[in-house]
């Protein structure tokens, strides 16, 4: 299967419900790389790398949230798959 790229924006209530974490636990089982950080405005941002489904399963995971998470938003852009990351990482 292809390598995939996902730049990822998510809207909502995404702050304090343990997105990030949760989000890392997901990738790290997926074996996807990349990052998760939350924004000054209230999003989540984020950054996948891997194999294409895995990442598309992250992003999947991004519409939903954690529970607690209220999604009104997200903002998906593919790109060019780098291979730049070791691991996945909450970065602050």
């Amino acid at each position: 299967m292809a390598n995939a790229r996902a730049h990822v924006f998510v809207n909502g209530q995404v702050q304090g419900v343990f997105f990030r974490q949760s989000t890392r636990e997901k990738a790290q089982i997926s074996h996807v790389t990349g990052w998760v950080r939350n924004l000054p405005d209230g999003r989540v941002e984020a950054v996948f790398e891997g194999e294409e489904g895995d990442v598309k399963e992250l992003v999947d995971f991004c519409r939903k949230g954690p529970m607690g998470a209220v999604i009104t938003n997200v903002d998906v852009a593919f790109e060019r798959f780098t291979g730049e990351f070791r691991n996945f990482k909450v970065t602050y």
